[in-house]
């Protein structure tokens, strides 16, 4: 998201607006921090954008883009391991080899940075309709902080089960006192704020040139489409999957590697990704964001810490002269994509490799000063849902079209590797589908949750060697320290 007033103004928005406090036992604290309060905030449109910047702001904060982040999606899976040296960030190998417990840091840092960034949420959602200002944009806002909420739920519910609902500020005191929701009711709220978002958010295309990179139909669309995969929906699904493709907002990009470089960010295959800019100097302070720092290449050049190893199983995967490996995967002795420099081999890490999607280009500032975006929906993983809803509603010809796209840019003019895929028998292609949505999506934070809706997380964890159990481990524990906190009143996930 690169829209200029947000980058201007949200050093100012964290200092200055009272819903931006630090955390209050895993909850917003509401004290004023400086001459804006409640009562005083909310009064002007610039109010209603700053506040809604702020939501944007808080997925790129360590919580929601970092370890805990990238512990529960990459690294959990089959796709990736813990990565850096043998000893460094040991919570993440037990999330990479399932012995954590309720304790680990990943889940209470995890489960803050969610319930932080739905407070923003419910504070622009509650405040912003009583501002006296141009209605479109109003709405828009609106719209934007439910797709906000929305997205921030869906993630929540598919780690947890169910969880708390909140759906407005909460006095002080009702923090305590929260108990978890049914999460067909949390699904409910999801579904009703994304469709409130569809019906007055603006196509990708609206949006002038500075605001490029805020929530759009499509995006909304997008995981909406995803919400009803997850309830196996997948009429409605396919219905939200090609209302995107026929909007004619996407395409796919020529060359599958440039949507991980700078040149893709918000471009044509993008449909909703978190924006993020390296800060210049002379401003101090914590940077851009920390997502490109903790996977970057650890040791000579220096741009990272070395985390989320793509694993031996992920490399296994691709079939043979798949490009889309390359393009994910940096080797030791390979020229960055900049052609500055080749990768030195670095002893302290074992079998040594790195996330490509998260590599960004020389910046100012230190290494958490990321410039890199963070992908969040891309066009070909809408195309795949598409084949997959569309397969599944007895429709595996029509999937095949989604499919064959996907393959056929992987593909470039090389057509002796990756060959069309013919099958319409519907087992088949289910399976074809998977791989493919495998392969497309690694190391973009996707794999997890798709094992997971498909049923299928005990069988492959189980196949790679992890120690995952059946019934248990699909979904992960509550915080430790919030069931304390609540003393006992939210209850913990079976097996915990």
């Amino acid at each position: 998201m690169k829209f200029k007033s947000f980058y201007k103004k949200w050093l100012f928005c964290m200092a200055a607006i009272v819903v931006l406090g630090s955390c209050k036992d895993d909850f917003l604290d509401r004290k004023p921090l400086g001459q804006l309060t409640f009562d005083t905030y909310f009064e002007t449109e610039d109010h209603a954008v700053w506040a809604t910047n702020a939501i944007y702001q808080k997925f790129r904060t360590w919580e929601m883009c970092a370890f805990p982040w990238i512990g529960i999606t990459d690294i959990i899976s089959d796709d990736a391991d813990k990565g850096s040296t043998a000893n460094d960030g040991l919570y993440l190998l037990e999330l990479d080899e399932f012995t954590f417990d309720p304790t680990n840091a990943a889940f209470s840092g995890a489960w803050a940075g969610h319930y932080q960034t739905i407070f923003r949420a419910n504070l622009a959602i509650e405040n912003i309709p009583g501002i006296d200002m141009n209605e479109t944009l109003r709405n828009r806002l609106v719209g934007e902080a439910k797709f906000l909420r929305a997205y921030t739920y869906f993630r929540l519910v598919q780690w947890f089960g169910d969880v708390p609902l909140i759906t407005r500020p909460l006095n002080d005191d009702e923090y305590f006192v929260q108990t978890r929701t049914p999460k067909a009711e949390v699904y409910n709220l999801i579904e009703q704020d994304l469709l409130d978002a569809i019906a007055v958010l603006p196509e990708k295309s609206k949006y002038a040139a500075k605001d490029l990179g805020r929530a759009t139909k499509g995006a909304a669309r997008g995981i909406l489409a995803k919400l009803y995969m997850v309830k196996k929906d997948f009429a409605n699904a396919e219905k939200y999957c090609l209302d995107i493709i026929n909007s004619g907002e996407y395409q796919l990009l020529n060359r599958y590697a440039d949507n991980f470089l700078p040149v893709g960010e918000n471009a044509a295959e993008s449909v909703f990704e978190i924006g993020a800019v390296a800060i210049q100097a002379p401003v101090v302070g914590p940077g851009a964001t920390p997502f490109n720092m903790i996977q970057g290449v650890r040791g000579v050049p220096n741009l990272g810490w070395g985390f989320n190893r793509p694993s031996d199983a992920l490399v296994a995967s691709y079939e043979p002269g798949d490009p889309r490996r390359q393009a994910t995967v940096i080797y030791v002795g390979e020229v960055l994509p900049d052609g500055e420099t080749i990768v030195q081999d670095n002893p302290e890490i074992l079998n040594e490799r790195y996330n490509q999607k998260a590599w960004v280009p020389k910046h100012p500032g230190l290494q958490d000063n990321g410039p890199g975006n963070i992908r969040i929906l891309r066009y070909a993983d809408v195309l795949l849902l598409a084949a997959e809803a569309l397969n599944e509603n007895g429709k595996s010809a029509d999937a095949l079209v989604y499919l064959e796209m996907v393959r056929k840019r992987a593909r470039g003019t090389n057509n002796f590797i990756l060959p069309p895929v013919t099958t319409t028998d519907q087992s088949e292609l289910r399976e074809i589908i998977y791989h493919e949505r495998r392969v497309e999506l690694a190391m973009e934070q996707n794999r997890w949750f798709d094992l997971v809706r498909w049923g299928r997380a005990a069988q492959v964890m189980q196949g790679v060697g992890k120690n995952f159990v059946e019934g248990k481990h699909e979904l992960l524990p509550l915080p430790q320290t919030e069931i304390d906190l609540s003393n006992g009143m939210l209850g913990q996930n079976p097996m915990y």
